[in-house]
């Protein structure tokens, strides 16, 4: 009898153990597909800045918001070729201008590596160039906690 007894409860704690297991095995791949739905550089960076709301301004309200990156030359993954690159960042307000100027060496750093990884069919032609400005938008964004890059623009490309 004590037997009996004993036998069915740990059955019940097997099977409620299995439950809770399960559930939660859903659970995670339910909430990591969520996290993981866009592998995509590009809506990565679209759902990065969709908060950002927008607001018509002037010329010189976005020349105030804007801080350029001159002349960056580095080799890249493939042999014997460089690129040099300037580029325009546009920022959401002026502390995240203030806070992305006191962190330029970063950003650099973020540059320069992203294209020592890269290869000319990578970044060759506007979908290439897209793509890595998309790349360099999801690892800038994060280090900025004042507010968010709105947008990147190449302003200059040598590409030998």
């Amino acid at each position: 009898m004590l037997k009996n007894k004993l036998f069915l409860i740990s059955i019940s704690m097997l099977i409620v153990i299995a439950l809770i297991l399960s559930a939660s095995l859903l659970l995670w791949n339910y909430m990591g597909e969520k996290d993981n739905a866009s592998t995509d550089p590009n809506q990565k960076a679209q759902s990065s800045v969709a908060d950002v709301k927008e607001k018509k301004k002037t010329a010189e309200q976005i020349e105030a918001l804007t801080v350029e990156v001159k002349e960056l030359t580095t080799n890249l993954a493939d042999k014997d070729k460089v690129v040099r690159v300037s580029f325009s960042f546009e920022l959401e307000n002026s502390k995240t201008k203030k806070e992305f100027e006191h962190l330029s060496f970063k950003v650099k750093n973020i540059i320069i590596q992203t294209l020592a990884d890269s290869t000319v069919d990578q970044i060759k032609g506007a979908k290439g160039q897209d793509a890595m400005l998309a790349t360099l938008m999801n690892k800038i964004n994060p280090i900025l906690s004042e507010g968010k890059l709105k947008q990147i623009y190449i302003t200059d490309w040598i590409l030998q």
